[in-house]
């Protein structure tokens, strides 16, 4: 049998391949942690960006904890420790939990209890740290966070954060620091009475772009340093918290500004945003970074924006897959969501990777959507299959989620009966053309309830997670208060 590699260290290797860390001491220390891997949050440019903020604050530095690469059994293995002391949760003053979506609630309470600390926001005092979080999460539904949580941070916090913490360390006893944070915009302190959401923050565009200043060789995005090319939205998918009602929609990084702060030393760029290639001069960033010998990785790339110059211009920068998202799975379906991705533009985005002689051509594409029915998986099918003759095709399948703050908010699950078929369908009708993975019908269940959910959620999804954390455990729960996976 493998031995099981030594997490301490583990945790000393990494940090020695670190490029672009922010060692520093402050009077004040906080954990600021990330309920998943190391890896997944050093990808994380909002993580990396709250990291950068506190650490070039005056009176503040963070230590970082991840959950452990294994996901912790509730009563077994060591606590989370921060990389940069080896500090538990449980020793410092103040734990920063930044949650990107609903199934990091049961990583965020795993990592509390294994550090001593009562999950239960009810079940703690003044001798255990304050528990905040924000992140992605708080654009839709952060509502089952709060039984666990002291306060939570709405929206954009790029430099909210800061106040937040001048707040917490300013001297006050608990429940005055609480009070007052109540009273700071976009901040919510749960407590007896009924809360109403705020909207989230919008940061000043002068602090446009966020960039990770750490490279580290073991994060899923490997090696690369990331940077915001835009933030925000234009678009209007019925589906996405991120559409362009959100915060006021796109805001363009410019140009010059998104090449002015990618360090000489770096050797891969990672532009980040909801919606990259709607950035007017992307063509020219990509070929900027690239006559530099730089690697080039976008986070988003949409089939009606690509042209054989853009195409050209990834496969000069590393591209050997391209990927984009088809989405709902027929034409009728995608006009349905305001998706205006058309066959036509799918068959284009394959032939300019076979032009430009890029490998593989990824595709994204849910299942479950509402009104979806067999015929339109079976265009879906018929689709790709002619895509494959083109250029061989992946496609990554997940099942329909509706989110909070979204037209389709109030759409129901399919069911994993309904899912589980679709997915079968593809399968069958794909064998031999396409290689397919798909996520799992009953963890999209699970955060499909969450997602909807509030603080009785929030609450069975400790109990679920105290009972082993398995989907039996998540049905019995959820099932108390009256949610069936279908």
């Amino acid at each position: 049998m493998a031995r099981r590699p030594d997490p301490n260290q583990q945790r000393r290797d990494r940090l020695n391949d670190e490029r672009g860390r922010l060692d520093r001491q402050a009077r004040h220390r906080i954990a600021l942690a990330y309920p998943a891997r190391y890896g997944v949050g050093m990808s994380s440019l909002g993580f990396q960006a709250i990291y950068r903020a506190i650490q070039t604050s005056d009176d503040f530095c963070c230590e970082r904890i991840f959950a452990p690469d294994e996901p912790l059994a509730w009563d077994r293995g060591q606590a989370p420790v921060s990389y940069e002391s080896g500090h538990s949760l449980a020793e410092l003053p103040v734990a920063a939990f930044s949650v990107s979506w609903e199934l990091d609630l049961i990583e965020l309470l795993r990592m509390l209890h294994r550090s001593g600390i009562p999950p239960l926001r009810q079940d703690r005092n003044h001798h255990h740290p304050l528990i905040l979080a924000g992140g992605p999460l708080t654009f839709s539904n952060p509502a089952p966070l709060l039984p666990f949580v002291d306060a939570l941070v709405i929206g954009e916090a790029d430099s909210l954060v800061i106040d937040v913490l001048r707040v917490v360390f300013d001297g006050s006893d608990r429940d005055t620091m609480l009070t007052r944070l109540a009273a700071l915009p976009h901040v919510i302190v749960p407590g007896d009475q009924a809360l109403e959401m705020p909207r989230p923050c919008r940061c000043d565009d002068s602090l446009l772009p966020a960039w990770g200043p750490i490279c580290t060789p073991h994060a899923e995005l490997r090696n690369m340093f990331l940077v915001e090319a835009v933030r925000g939205c234009s678009r209007g998918c019925h589906y996405c918290v991120m559409r362009r009602s959100t915060n006021g929609g796109m805001r363009v990084v410019p140009k010059e500004t998104v090449l002015g702060v990618v360090p000489q030393d770096a050797t891969r760029v990672g532009l980040v945003g909801a919606s990259v290639t709607d950035h007017p001069h992307i063509e020219d960033i990509v070929r900027s970074l690239v006559d530099r010998g730089l690697g080039v990785g976008l986070s988003s790339l949409r089939a009606d924006r690509l042209h054989a110059g853009l195409v050209e211009a990834l496969r000069q920068a590393g591209y050997r897959t391209l990927t984009t998202a088809m989405d709902g799975a027929s034409e009728r379906l995608r006009e349905l969501v305001e998706r205006k991705t058309t066959e036509a533009q799918l068959r284009e985005a394959a032939n300019l990777c076979r032009q430009a002689g890029i490998e593989r051509l990824k595709l994204y594409v849910m299942v479950g959507m509402p009104s979806e029915e067999p015929e339109d998986i079976e265009e879906c099918a018929r689709l790709v299959k002619d895509l494959s003759r083109i250029v061989p095709v992946s496609l990554g399948i997940s099942p329909f989620c509706a989110k909070r703050n979204t037209p389709l908010a109030q759409a129901p699950y399919a069911g994993l009966a309904k899912v589980d078929a679709h997915l079968a369908l593809l399968r069958r009708k794909l064998a031999g053309a396409a290689e397919l993975r798909a996520t799992s019908s009953r963890w999209a269940w699970i955060e499909s309830v969450l997602a909807a959910g509030g603080e009785a959620e929030g609450r069975a999804t400790l109990h679920a997670v105290q009972n082993g954390g398995g989907f039996s455990a998540f049905r019995k729960a959820f099932g108390a208060i009256g949610h069936l996976p279908g």
